[in-house]
């Protein structure tokens, strides 16, 4: 075939030495490979039945071979011959079928040449393509329709198979073998397979006329789903359960007459197939009404009456006659013909006798059955089938069928395979076997009559045949002369099929006995290899399964039986058997096992599976020698070919199959070979070098080797060859020691429980590390076939997976050992493998002889951590093979130091553990119990009296021992040494350890510090002392490290410090402390105490979150209390000082009440507010004020919902007490003195008509004593009065009327209010002395003023850190407030204009508070008239004190009134406040501002303070402003000249044309709303504004807006006199319809800025309130 090239291995020209290619056929001794002649190393090749394809380095494919569709290629070429029309394409793979050839492109576009007829190159037209032409492939199923990106393909005899990027396959051709839902064949059109839609493919593979997927397992959870119990179709049930007298039989079998069941899988709504979940349900597509008929045997007419047959009439006696367990196997075999369904139930059958009357004739049969040359015999007489309607004339012999019947395919029973199957174990194989040879041979003939049509086309003529057609066929079967041993009995075959007990063979088997063997073995403890996940992402997986369809008649399908399948269904047998690779030969298939072993069924002529039995239908394993690793399989058409390691890393090929003999001209005579009995060693492969692939096909074989260039090819072997050794040791560890040890019934009991739960931890990280392994190797045999590229070697670009993996398995063996697990472990393992536990010491292959079994279970499970030494010493081996200064190197230098390090430390662990163990047996008892824990291990221990207690009684002995994790100190008395009373165990991770000097005591003391005890140990000499310093030193600083140093690799990890760290962080349980006694501290600490942020957590349910300072709760935090009673929590939140609330808080009570303020020494104390109730509740009220010692003390306002009423004045201990006001809801006013909570004393009392009393009162609204009662026209009682007020009072005294006497009395009756309320100045001093304090003041003004400003920047820091760790504690506004606060200003020297903006930012604390307790007091009921001038003196009073305030932080700011130089460069605009509304600046003669408390504070102030005040003025003037406004209504009905001549303007003044959306307009004497309209807009915004001087600004504008429109008029300069302008101003004041203009204009009175009164400003306000004293007092005519 190829030219006679001897072997090249004197070749070293540089390509020479990679990718060499060799051919062969047979296995005879004097064979010599051929080189395969390309310029470029070979990267992958493919073989046809006649022709071969290979792609080389550099894309380029070439073909070699016989190719009659190449155009002037008759015969066959010997040398590769290079495709050309696809050199501009990156080719990635290629493959060949029988007669065609494919590639893929790096793009995945499919390109395919060669034979066509059958639709196998995908391009429709042509029966065959000579060059390389593109498939189009296209998913339909997505929108917009998507091109399909090919990984691989696969090529058959007449279809191709191509797997997708998304893992889903794709079939085009002809045959049952592309797995399509279809009758009409050729497709030419790429489809995809439907059937394993969902599914994540890994692999396909083509035989002849049969199909191989490699597919990963569903993930647990959708395998999990509960499985359909009826058919989704015919609804009929998917298992049946017969019970006949003493076995049951369970039955699977139902294949649904409809065909495939379509359901809705989850991903997509279009109609695919579902994810078949029960592997073997139906698989048959399309099949007809199960109407089962049966051929009469040739020379036996149908109505034969023989013993043993009987006419059924209906289907129950069928269903007895299927289940008859008794029935011998000479019975005949009757198939009766009714429909499943009943449609025909009353059809009569004809039944057949037994071709083999006779036990002597059936044993006669199987004899000959075994027999290989028979066997050989029937294999070459079943000639190749098409599986599709034959197209043309077939060559085969027998009586053509029409092609438009189609042969109705029964169920040969695949329960009664799968009980076979399952049932071999018990029954023994060779009976299993026999009867398989039987039913396949039999079965065969039924199926494949002389090579007619085998598999159905799924059309729906199927369904619609009618009875007549039946007959007809059956007919002409009946006619047939048996042409081979092939056409035996079908009707024998089908019967046996259809009776579920097994007659003869099976029928015997006990019920139990077919539990027993359907039971799990093993309890699945941990032995289910969960995937370490995370490497899931870098590892091949080995969860896998093997699907398989198309033709069986060889077996090749693997299901037991030799049935056709439509689509594709699962392999059970190979479940769970780490399926990694599938190879197909033309009639029979291969699966690689990531254990290096290698399943095969089917086709058995020439020894092509590996073994003697008879052609299997079930995959069995091939017979390789002890040792012997399997890592490649490649199939032809009649032989295997192996790639296995054996005992030098060298990989060696087998052979298994046909003898090719080379006849003298050079063609193969075939039938001349001999075959294999099991696979051969072909002695020349040690000459080829390093092999890393083989490929088969035809006749051929092709070997695809390296030579070993600078030992790094050899070394990559190596390590690719332990790893497959290692999983095979790992793999016969688990399944021959682990799985019966776990099996065991009363492991558990002999074990104990705790013993018992660490074995089981042991086992399935065993099985994990096992399974990582398996992984690894895989991927390894993957990284020898392709790739190579040493970067990306899962070992070093993943190590942490396999670092991980070891130390949690070294872990859990050395817990086992600690416990003295393996000691408990030796009876069950002697009662499990034999007293001297053979197995184990195979295993181990270690030659002690004499070793105590407890150290033999030890050595067997330590095995895995020599495996790292292997890692460690194949790296370096592979380092050497780079240049020191590559990327390479490095890499693999690193990583073996990773792998050896970790192999130092393990072994370390391990001595660490061993070294426990021997103290836990020695140790004294009682303590034993509960110090000796599975992860603690011992670090050293004082029983040589090596360290002494300092200060400790004189018969005292004290023992200190060292674990991983604890300092434990046992006490005892002399001279019981070893009977220790007491113990305490110190936990590692809060404890603190310092040498103490040895200056001045000359002892050599190591001072311990736990959170609640310190005590010195004395050690015996200086080398003591350093040795425990150091120890316990280490000890701790791993137990913090803990899990972050365990992650690590060891080596990499930081440079061992001389001590730990003084500041940690540490979980702690308290015992001792009085306050926080048993409980559970989590957080920072420093040197034995609390300190930095953390939790604090008490048994009772209390909980603190937040700040520590020296074991206390200082700071920040928030603090949780369970209300048993109310079963609700008090919830604090706030600040904390040395352990107590101190600070700012809000305190949640779990009665509902809500306080927020300050408190001291867990007191409220300081200015705080307390919300009682909600206003549903029965008694809601609000407080506000001062409180001293928790009590309500000072002064403070409250709102009593309830009542209706608000007390503003002095509390002392929660009473009223000294001077206060009270307002209600209906309007009574009440001010004057308190006691005990009463009204009491002297007091003021008016009622909302006016009326009013001043005299003395003794309760809440009794009058009781002299007093004078004012009536609103001003007469008055002056007398002695007593009652309640709103009841009936009495009097004794005097009656006055005013009126009848013109005296100067009158004037002074008026009732004076606020003489007898609490001053301004003292109201809310609590507000202002936290102020001072907070800056660092004891009283107002005394204090330094660097010291507030540090405060100031301290709190700015804590608020910002506080808003850090809980944003959502703060509000919208403070976060701004911060943002402002980025920087302190400077605060000494001059104050200039631009710093004195700045000043307001730092007064926003005090100013939220203030703004609060004003609300409080004036909204609601508080909304009293009678409390507008307290109002506003309270506002007054606030400005001078923060007025002081700020000129203590400002010193050098000047008095009130004092002037600031304006700079003059700064142009004026610029001297806009940081206000939300310009402030104007204050007109003064000179240049520079005025200083003033109101012009500074105000704009930060009112915004805030204004609903409330105004609306005091609202209520004050209400009268008023109702006359006012009633005239304003009345006047702007006028139109505008009418208005302004009723207003006495003069006619200059009046507009003549107005200008509207930029078109002037002439005022008509009807023009309403126009004149003078830009002013009257401006003069609106006045209610808007917050400030007198925003205010002012307002009216300032409005004049100049008049201005401008009159000097348009007059065209000239003029200046205004009063008399002109005040007309004006008054129809623009008419116009702007203000409707609170009273309040408005009081209010820029009471809080004008003095400096103003006399300005411009203060002439225009006189202005504006003349024209409302104007409007009201208006006489309209």
């Amino acid at each position: 075939m190829m030219e006679n090239q001897t072997n090249s291995s004197g070749e070293e020209d540089g390509s020479g030495e990679r990718g060499l290619l060799h051919s062969w056929k047979g296995y005879s001794c004097s064979i010599t490979p051929e080189r395969v002649l390309v310029s470029r190393p070979v990267l992958q090749a493919s073989l046809g039945t006649r022709h071969g394809i290979l792609l080389a380095e550099g894309s380029q494919v070439y073909s070699f071979g016989e190719m009659p569709w190449k155009s002037g290629m008759a015969g066959t070429t010997t040398v590769p011959v290079l495709e050309m029309a696809l050199s501009d394409q990156r080719v990635v793979s290629v493959a060949a079928g029988s007669f065609h050839s494919g590639a893929v492109t790096e793009g995945g576009v499919v390109h395919m040449w060669g034979e066509n007829a059958s639709g196998q190159c995908g391009l429709s037209g042509a029966t065959t393509v000579p060059d390389p032409r593109p498939v189009e492939m296209v998913d339909h199923e997505t929108s917009p329709s998507q091109p399909v990106r090919v990984l691989e393909l696969a090529c058959g005899e007449q279809h191709t198979l191509a797997l997708s990027d998304c893992r889903e396959v794709w079939a085009w051709g002809s045959g049952c073998q592309l797995g399509l839902v279809t009758s009409v064949f050729p497709v030419w059109r790429p489809q995809k397979v439907e059937h394993l839609a969902g599914r994540y493919v890994l692999q396909v593979a083509c035989g002849a006329f049969h199909s191989l997927a490699l597919v990963r397992c569903l993930a647990p959870q959708e395998a999990r789903r509960t499985l359909p119990d009826k058919c989704g179709q015919c609804h009929q049930l998917l298992y049946t359960m017969t019970d006949k007298e003493d076995h049951v039989i369970i039955s699977d079998s139902h294949y649904c007459p409809l065909g495939v069941e379509l359901a809705e899988t989850r991903e997509q709504p279009s109609p695919t197939p579902r994810l078949r979940t029960s592997p073997s349900e139906p698989v048959l597509s399309r099949l007809c009404p199960s109407m089962e008929f049966t051929v009469a045997p040739d020379g036996v007419q149908p109505t034969d009456n023989v013993p043993g047959n009987q006419i059924q009439k209906d289907t129950q006696e069928e269903e007895k006659d299927q289940t008859s367990s008794r029935t011998p196997m000479t019975d005949a075999a009757a198939l009766p013909l009714t429909d499943s369904s009943k449609s025909s139930g009353g059809v009569e059958t004809l039944s057949k006798s037994s071709p083999y009357p006779d036990e002597q004739a059936l044993n006669d049969y199987l004899k000959r059955l075994s027999d290989h040359s028979l066997a050989e015999h029937v294999g070459k007489a079943s000639v190749a089938v098409r599986c599709d309607q034959p197209t043309g004339d077939t060559a085969d012999a027998g009586p053509p069928e029409p092609s438009t019947t189609s042969l109705p395919v029964n169920s040969v029973g695949s329960t009664f395979n799968s009980l076979v199957a399952s049932c071999a174990s018990a029954v023994g194989e060779r009976m299993a076997s026999t009867y398989e040879a039987l039913s396949l041979r039999k079965v065969m003939g039924y199926y494949y009559p002389s090579g007619a049509a085998g598999c159905i086309p799924g059309s729906s003529e199927a369904l619609k045949e009618t009875r007549e057609e039946r007959v007809r066929l059956e007919d002409s079967m009946q006619g047939k002369k048996s042409s081979s041993l092939g056409d035996i009995r079908e009707g024998e075959a089908d019967g046996l099929s259809r009776r579920l007990s097994l007659p003869g063979l099976l029928s015997q088997v006990s019920p139990r006995l077919l539990r027993k063997v359907g039971r799990p073995r093993v309890r699945a403890v941990a032995l289910s290899p969960a995937a370490v996940p995370e490497s899931e992402e870098h590892l091949p997986s080995l969860h896998t399964e093997v699907w398989s369809w198309g033709r069986g008649k060889e077996g090749q399908l693997g299901h037991g039986d030799i049935l056709p399948r439509l689509q594709p269904l699962c392999i059970k047998s190979l479940n769970n058997k780490e399926v990694v690779r599938v190879a197909a030969g033309a009639h029979h298939s291969l699966a690689l096992t990531a254990q290096s072993q290698v399943f095969s069924w089917g086709c058995n002529t020439s020894g092509q599976l590996g073994h003697m039995d008879s052609p299997s239908t079930i995959p069995r394993l091939t017979k390789m020698s002890e040792g012997i690793r399997v890592w490649d399989v490649a199939a032809g058409q009649q032989h295997t070919v192996l790639l296995a390691d054996g005992d030098c890393f060298q990989p060696i090929l087998y052979y298994s199959g046909r003898q090719i003999k080379e006849g003298t001209s050079g063609t193969p005579q075939s039938d001349s070979g001999g075959y294999t009995q099991q696979p051969v060693l072909l002695p020349f492969c040690m000459n080829l070098g390093y092999v890393s692939s083989v490929f088969a096909g035809g006749q051929s074989c092709l070997a695809l080797a390296d030579r070993n260039v600078m030992g790094f090819i050899a070394s990559l072997h190596e390590l690719a060859a332990a790893e497959r050794k290692f999983y095979c040791k790992l793999s016969s560890l688990k399944s021959q020691i682990l799985r019966p040890l776990l099996a065991l019934e009363n492991l558990s009991t002999t074990l104990g429980s705790t013993t018992a739960q660490l074995f089981q931890t042991l086992a399935s990280n065993f099985s994990r590390l096992c399974h990582l392994t398996g992984q690894h190797a895989t991927s390894l045999t993957a990284f020898l076939r392709c790739g190579r590229d040493i970067k990306g070697l899962v070992l070093l670009d993943h190590a942490t997976i396999f670092l991980d993996t070891y130390k949690e398995y070294c872990g859990s063996v050395g817990n086992l050992l600690v416990m003295g697990g393996f000691q408990a472990l030796v009876k069950p393992s002697q009662d499990a493998f034999g007293k001297s536990l053979e197995c184990v010491q195979q295993l181990l292959e270690s030659g002690e002889e004499n070793a105590p079994s407890s150290d033999l279970l030890v050595s067997l499970f330590s095995l895995p951590v020599r495996h790292l030494h292997d890692y460690g010493r194949l790296l370096l081996k592979l380092a050497t093979c780079f240049e020191v200064s590559t990327v390479e190197y490095q890499k693999l230098q690193d990583s073996c130091s990773k792998y050896e390090t970790l192999a130092l430390h393990l072994k370390r662990k391990r001595k660490e553990a061993e070294y426990t163990f021997h103290f836990w047996k020695s140790f004294p008892g009682k303590m034993t119990d509960s110090l000796r824990k599975p992860p603690r291990r011992l670090i050293c221990e004082s029983s040589n009296k090596a360290l002494t207690l300092q200060n400790a009684g004189r018969f005292s002995v004290n023992w200190f021992i060292l674990f991983s994790d604890a300092l434990v100190h046992a006490q005892g008395v002399q001279p019981y040494k070893n009977i220790f009373s007491t113990h305490h165990v110190f936990p590692l991770a809060t404890l603190w350890v310092e040498p103490v000097s040895e200056e001045n005591t000359g002892l050599y003391g190591l001072k311990v510090t736990s959170p609640e005890e310190s005590f010195t140990l004395l050690a015996s000499s200086p080398m003591e002392k350093a040795k425990w310093l150091r120890a316990i030193n280490q000890s701790v600083d791993q137990a913090l490290s803990g899990a972050a140093q365990e992650s690590t690799v060891p080596g990499s990890s930081p440079i061992q410090r001389p001590e730990p760290p003084i500041s940690r962080t540490a979980t702690y349980t308290f015992y001792k402390d009085s306050r926080l006694k048993d409980a559970t501290y989590e957080g920072r600490w420093v040197a034995g105490k609390p300190h930095g942020r953390g939790i604090l957590k008490w048994p009772d349910g209390r909980t603190y979150i937040g700040a520590f300072k020296n074991g206390l709760e200082d700071g920040y935090g928030e603090y949780v209390v369970p209300n048993k009673t109310l079963n609700k929590d008090d919830h604090y939140q706030g600040h904390w000082k040395e352990g107590k609330m101190h600070g700012f808080g809000t305190y949640s009570y779990a009665t509902g009440e809500v306080y927020e303020g300050s408190f001291q020494d867990n007191a409220r104390h300081g200015h705080g507010m307390l919300r009682s109730g909600k206003l549903t509740s029965s008694s809601p009220s609000v407080f506000i004020g001062q409180w001293i010692q928790d009590k309500k003390t000072g002064y403070g306002v409250f709102d009593d919902i309830t009542r209706g009423e608000k007390y503003m004045g002095m509390w002392q201990d929660d009473m009223r007490q000294g001077n206060g006001v009270i307002v209600t809801q209906f309007g009574l006013y009440y001010e004057g003195a308190f006691a005990n909570n009463k009204m009491m004393g002297t007091g003021t009392l008016l009622s909302e008509d006016d009326t009013a009393f001043e005299g003395e009162f003794s309760e809440d609204w009794t009058l009781n004593g002299k007093g004078t009662l004012t009536m609103p026209n001003g007469d008055f009682f002056e007398g002695t009065f007593s009652g309640v007020w709103g009841t009936g009072l009495k009097v004794s005294g005097t009656y006055y009327k005013p009126t009848l006497y013109e005296t100067d009395k009158e004037k002074n009756r008026a009732v004076k209010l606020g003489l007898l309320a609490v001053r301004p100045e003292e109201k809310w001093r609590a507000v202002f002395e936290e102020c001072w304090s907070r800056l660092g003041c004891k009283a107002p003004g005394q204090g330094e003023n660097w010291k507030a400003w540090e405060n100031i920047a301290v709190t700015l820091t804590a608020n910002r850190r506080q808003h850090r760790d809980s944003p959502e504690l703060l509000s919208r506004s403070h976060n701004k407030t911060l943002e402002s606060l980025e920087f302190i200003p400077q605060h000494v020297g001059p104050v200039t204009a631009e710093k004195y903006d700045n000043i307001r930012r730092y007064l926003v604390k005090l100013v939220e508070t203030l703004v609060a307790v004003y609300r409080m007091t004036y909204v609601g009921v508080g909304a009293n008239r009678r409390l507008l001038q307290q109002a506003v003196n309270e506002i007054k009073s606030y400005l001078s004190r923060i007025f002081q305030l700020v000129r203590f932080l400002f010193p050098d700011l000047p008095e009130e009134g004092g002037i600031i130089p304006e700079p003059s460069s700064e142009a004026p605009e610029k001297r806009v406040l940081s206000s939300p509304n310009a402030s104007p600046q204050p007109e003064s003669p000179q240049p520079g501002r005025i200083v003033s408390s109101s012009a500074l504070l105000l704009p930060v102030l009112l915004p805030r303070l204004y609903p409330p005040l105004f609306t005091l003025y609202a209520l004050e003037k209400e009268r008023e402003e109702d006359v006012y406004w009633e005239c304003v209504l009345r006047l702007n009905k006028q139109p505008d000249l009418a208005l302004l001549a009723f207003l006495g303007v003069q006619q200059k003044f009046w507009p003549v044309s107005i200008s509207v959306l930029g078109e002037k307009k002439q005022v008509l004497s009807s023009t309403k709303d126009s004149c003078f309209a830009s002013a009257v807009e401006t003069l609106q915004q006045i209610s808007t504004t917050f400030t007198p001087a925003d205010k002012l600004q307002v009216i300032q504008q409005t004049f100049e807006e008049i201005t401008q429109e009159v000097l348009a008029l007059l065209r000239e300069d003029f200046l205004w006199s009063m008399d002109d302008l005040f007309p004006v101003f008054l129809y623009v004041v008419l116009r702007a319809r203000i409707r609170n203009l009273g309040s408005e204009v009081s209010l820029i009175e009471d809080l004008m800025d003095p400096c103003v009164q006399h300005g411009e400003h203060g002439i225009m306000f006189t202005t504006l309130k003349a024209c409302y004293y104007q409007i009201q007092h208006e006489k309209i005519t």
